[in-house]
């Protein structure tokens, strides 16, 4: 089948086979994005006189059957069909004829690929941040429910200080919440519009990008057509920065949930359908969903530097390679979606332990509690220090076990309130109902 590109010679299939790749698999996931496009570029092209209103009509019209047809999983790109791009323009001719043969005016597969890229990009952070915001409303919940638990807390792997499961749940939301202020950043950068670029250097047409701009509900628009080429690369590297951030705070998470379920800690517990078991030793209740997830997150904190070593040192202007992209982006979108949607799930059925402390191993935990107390009481700090280490050599440290921290985000103060209200500000900055409002009003 010809391409939208092809003149008279027909590619060497070895050729095409290598240069196509994985294009026609990933590209299934942007048809939704690529019909999205097509409709506010046809609206446009009607308006400065590139497309009549009937050829509009009956491009939109089946522009949004197409749609649709994605919506319920009813549309595949044809076995010798290049691309997503090549089989919504087919499709399109064939229904309409002549009127199809037209979108294309003033478009390259350049800036056509940057839009649907950009808007895919985004509806997959909007599903990041919804879930991490499900995420950090477990935590949150978790930390006040068990904020009078208290826990080891360690340095060096060594017993420390005493924390609890309201400190060690409520620092992984204020981590989440850090984050995404990261997944914003990159959400800005990628909410902004390409197309009309063309092949990277504008059109001869009189293009009104604004208008484009507007109808994908975009917050604005790449204004120098050689840097919206340029973006391409940019953007996934500053998206693929966001996603590893996310995926550093599921690892250490995961890493602690590891540590902490194991038989040498058993601070916490899971239902035994949760964990899986040992084919010759029937005790064992192994926390598999956490260690895929480190293994899964752990990768994905390699991402910006697989974007970075695809990109780096590109002259401008548009290349090849650049497709690559998709390999590396797609599915760390699904890998990340997918821990953070598991994360939820298991700790809505965690379970703590309430009697750590018990245990007299835990004794030293109390060590500065006690040096404390003496400061308090008048006690020079040095001096009490010295005090309470000699009565440990000595094996005469019988510690007060009950403490009092009320200082800004300490045991007895989490901040969980100052917490939540910093995230929901993040939140409330990305601004999804625009989008979804324009993206509805494309296709209504």
């Amino acid at each position: 089948m010809a391409k939208l590109w092809q003149k008279t010679t027909n590619v060497n299939q070895l050729v095409e086979t290598f240069t196509v790749g994985r294009d026609r698999e990933l590209d299934r996931e942007m048809a939704a994005f690529d019909v999205l496009g097509s409709l506010a570029h046809t609206t446009m092209l009607e308006s400065i006189g590139l497309m009549s209103a009937e050829d509009l009509a009956l491009a939109q019209q089946e522009l949004k059957a197409i749609y649709a047809d994605i919506q319920n999983n009813n549309f595949t790109i044809e076995d010798g069909v290049e691309d997503v791009h090549s089989q919504v323009e087919m499709l399109l001719t064939q229904r309409i004829g002549d009127a199809g043969k037209k979108i294309h005016s003033g478009r390259s597969r350049n800036d056509q690929v940057l839009v649907d890229l950009k808007l895919f990009f985004r509806h997959k952070l909007q599903e990041v941040v919804e879930e991490v915001d499900k995420l950090f409303r477990q935590l949150i919940t978790l930390s006040e429910q068990h904020k009078d638990v208290l826990l080891p807390g360690y340095t060096h792997l060594q017993v420390a200080m005493p924390s609890s499961f309201g400190l060690w749940f409520g620092a992984y939301a204020e981590s989440l919440a850090d984050d995404l202020e990261m997944v914003l950043a990159a959400w800005k950068i990628t909410n902004k519009n390409p197309l009309g670029s063309a092949a990277g250097y504008g059109s001869s047409f009189p293009l009104n990008r604004t208008m484009t701009t507007e109808l994908l509900g975009f917050e604005s628009l790449n204004h120098n057509v050689v840097y919206a080429q340029m973006g391409r690369g940019k953007t996934e590297r500053i998206i693929a920065q966001a996603l590893s951030s996310v995926a550093a705070t599921l690892a250490k998470m995961a890493m602690d949930q590891c540590l902490y379920l194991s038989q040498n800690f058993a601070f916490v517990s899971y239902p035994e359908n949760l964990t899986t078991g040992s084919s010759i030793m029937p005790h064992k209740k192994n926390p598999d969903v956490w260690e895929i997830m480190r293994g899964k997150c752990n990768r994905l904190q390699a991402l910006p530097n697989d974007v970075a070593m695809m990109t780096t040192n590109l002259p401008s202007g548009y290349h090849r390679e650049l497709q690559l992209l998709k390999e590396l982006l797609f599915p760390a979108f699904a890998d990340l979606l997918n821990c953070l949607h598991m994360a939820t799930f298991m700790l809505q059925n965690i379970k703590v332990n309430t009697d750590i402390l018990a245990d007299p191993k835990y004794a030293y935990l109390f060590s500065v509690e006690e040096v404390n107390r003496a400061v308090l009481n008048g006690t020079p700090f040095r001096d009490a220090y010295k005090q309470v280490g000699l009565a440990i050599e000595q094996g005469d440290f019988n510690p007060d076990m009950n403490i009092s921290h009320t200082h800004e985000g300490s045991i007895g103060n989490l901040q969980n309130a100052q917490i939540t209200a910093a995230m929901d500000k993040v939140l409330g900055s990305f601004g999804f109902e625009k989008v979804e409002n324009a993206i509805a009003a494309l296709v209504r």
